[in-house]
């Protein structure tokens, strides 16, 4: 049943709806690996900075709900602050009580898979909602490829009909990539606007390639959010899809199939910003996060739990970037130490994680400051 409620209460309920469960899930991760290992937490948040509600468990960890919905942490035993910056000075001179339960006292691989467990949680959450989705819906398959495939008409500004491509060539490879059906064409064209593609075409029993200029087209949603793809020009001569039913196995699989996907989309999307295909307007923070949580709210409880395992799966992304500070960072610190049999040198640890601080925190006014300036109220 669909509720016709104000758009802005969606977006004051769609985020902490969204991002609340998201943060609690990889803190646990990293929480019940830590347990599991014996190393102590002394606290587990959700949310920065002061304390809202809390309570002490009969572990001696206090659990609490703090002011800033933007995150959250686990404090372990023996780190000098939340994000687990090490002091070495002082892990050095700990007395054998304060190194039982301590993270830092913990053997490497210990500490590498308790880092690993809170983005692992995310992407296991992400798998299990689009296995879900396949599981109960079913795979979709097109239902005629080859009609898919084949050209029947040219949009009115079409790049493929002026490179040479003619009404009933079948395509059959973007770069060199063998497509299977229409929306494989779609996913191979739409993220590269500006660009020229190699094109393979079937045409009389023979294969002819063509390259092809992308157009580049804003395309503006019903919640006037604008996006730019890159088109073509072509329709097929059918484009419907049948559902197959997946048993668990299949839908696990094809889950991943569907994530690797994602994430290759967002590698690329983020090349082309660093390279000036792309603006950085496009980069979002937390107030696009909110803005588009309540969006796909208002569109139903399937669309918000798709957008949820998008973010799940953007927050193991972005946790598992090697900037010191994030859990990457600290994988990367474990592989040096790994390596080197011996942990990274004071001096080097603390300047590394205060530039990673201070990178991060840069990128986050950065984000959120571009998201306020698209906003309508600014006159954009």
């Amino acid at each position: 049943m669909e509720l016709n409620l104000p758009l802005w209460l969606y977006y004051v309920v769609g985020f902490p709806l969204l991002l609340g469960p998201l943060v609690t899930i990889h803190e646990l991760g990293h929480y019940l690996v830590g347990r599991w290992f014996g190393v102590h937490a002394e606290a587990f948040s959700v949310g920065f900075g002061k304390e809202l509600w809390g309570f002490t468990d009969k572990r001696g960890t206090r659990w609490k709900l703090s002011a800033l919905p933007l995150g959250g942490y686990v404090q372990f035993k023996g780190d000098m602050n939340p994000a687990s910056i090490p002091d070495a000075e002082a892990a050095a001179q700990a007395t054998a009580e304060e190194r039982a339960g301590s993270f830092h006292h913990a053997s490497l691989w210990k500490r590498a898979l308790i880092v690993f467990a809170g983005p692992a949680t995310n992407i296991l959450l992400t798998l299990a909602i689009f296995a879900g989705f396949f599981a109960f819906y079913g795979k979709p398959v097109p239902g005629n490829p080859e009609e898919q495939l084949t050209v029947a008409e040219f949009a009115e500004i079409s790049p493929a009909r002026a490179a040479g491509i003619a009404i009933g060539d079948r395509i059959v490879a973007v770069e060199s990539e063998r497509i299977d059906d229409f929306r494989d064409l779609q996913d191979s064209i739409m993220l590269y606007p500006g660009r020229t593609l190699d094109i393979t075409v079937e045409r009389g029993g023979a294969e002819q390639s063509f390259a092809v200029p992308v157009r580049s087209v804003e395309m503006e949603d019903r919640f006037g959010n604008v996006s730019k793809i890159g088109l073509i020009g072509i329709a097929p001569a059918a484009a419907g899809f049948e559902f197959e039913p997946q048993g668990v196995i299949a839908s696990l699989g094809l889950a991943v199939d569907h994530s690797i996907g994602i994430v290759d989309m967002m590698v690329t999307g983020i090349g082309q910003i660093f390279t000036g295909e792309r603006s950085v307007q496009e980069l979002g923070g937390p107030v696009k996060i909110a803005k588009f949580s309540g969006e796909q709210l208002s569109l139903g409880a399937m669309a918000f739990i798709n957008f949820a395992a998008l973010i799940s799966l953007n927050l193991a992304f972005i946790n598992l970037l090697p900037i010191p500070a994030l859990d990457g960072g600290h994988l990367a610190f474990y592989a040096a130490e790994a390596v080197r049999r011996k942990p990274v040198g004071p001096r080097g640890t603390e300047v590394a994680y205060r530039a990673g601080v201070a990178l991060v925190l840069m990128l986050m006014v950065f984000v959120t400051i571009n998201d306020l300036v698209t906003l309508p109220v600014f006159g954009n």
